[in-house]
């Protein structure tokens, strides 16, 4: 869990999409991350977890359902969500915490 503190501990947005591969949503949302990621550059983090390969943390975290979102500032979570997003409001979410 150490290494996964250093990931959310720093002054930009962390955004987290916990996910598996075989979940329909998960899919669906492969892309719109991605534009998250290009619409957002350096200026927030994006890491998508696969919760089938990081059961201990999906399990610390309660993560019941995927995909669920997660964003970090400083180390310290500021929104959550499950479900599906369209990347225009993902971006906005991320842009409260600049």
């Amino acid at each position: 869990m150490a290494r996964f503190g250093d990931l959310i501990n720093v002054e930009v947005p962390v955004l987290l999409e916990f996910f598996t591969e075989w979940d329909e949503t998960s899919k669906i949302m492969h892309p719109v991350v991605k534009d998250v990621a290009a619409a957002l550059g350096d200026k927030a983090k994006i890491i998508k977890i696969d919760v089938e390969k990081n059961n201990e943390l999906a399990d610390a975290l309660r993560i019941k359902g995927v995909p669920t979102f997660i964003i970090y500032k400083s180390g310290e979570m500021k929104w959550r969500q499950r479900g599906e997003e369209s990347a225009n409001t993902l971006i906005n979410r991320v842009k409260k915490f600049f």
